[in-house]
Order: structure tokens, then sequence, then C-alpha cells
């Protein structure tokens, strides 16, 4: 049994489309500002958790006088090895 499209169907069909795709339209471009505005803000605070210890740091920093010298570091000394080879002192030929 062949049951064949009516265009009464057809135009049901092809309304229903258009309503749901214009409904979607009109409904992203009301929620687009408040989700854009929830991204950023997450973002934001994703950035500012990462970055936090950086801005801890100086607001901990004591406040010090122009031309004092302070070192917080002490770097550690380097030791070669003195098993690497024979230094070969090159002269330049004429």
């Amino acid at each position: 049994m062949l049951q064949y499209a009516s265009a009464t169907g057809l135009v049901k069909m092809i309304l229903i489309i258009l309503l749901v795709y214009f409904g979607i339209k009109i409904l992203a471009r009301l929620f687009t500002p408040f989700l854009v505005k929830y991204i950023t803000k997450k973002t934001e605070q994703k950035f500012g958790q990462q970055f936090k210890g950086f801005q801890g740091r100086t607001r901990q920093d004591p406040i010090r006088k122009e031309g004092e010298v302070t070192i917080d570091k002490i770097p550690k000394t380097k030791t070669s090895n003195k098993n690497v080879g024979d230094y070969v002192d090159y002269e330049e030929i004429d």
C-alpha cells in the first residue's frame, strides 16, 4: 500500500521548519549577551586563579627605599665537570 504526500502536509512541514528556524534565531539573539557575559566571567575567574600567586607576591613585598639592594634568592654555584676533555689553544697561521 503506497501513501502519497499531500500538498497540505508538505506546507505544514515547511511552516513548522520555518517556525523552528526563526524561533531559534530570535532566542539566540535574546540569550547571546547573557551567554557571552557568563563565558567572560568564567574565563576571568580562571585566569585570576592561575595568576593569583603572582599578584599575592607583589603585595606582600615590603616597600623598599630607592637604591636599596636586596637578594631574595642566593643562586646555586655551578661546578664544571673536570673530566670533559683537554683545552686546546689554537693559533692562527698566516
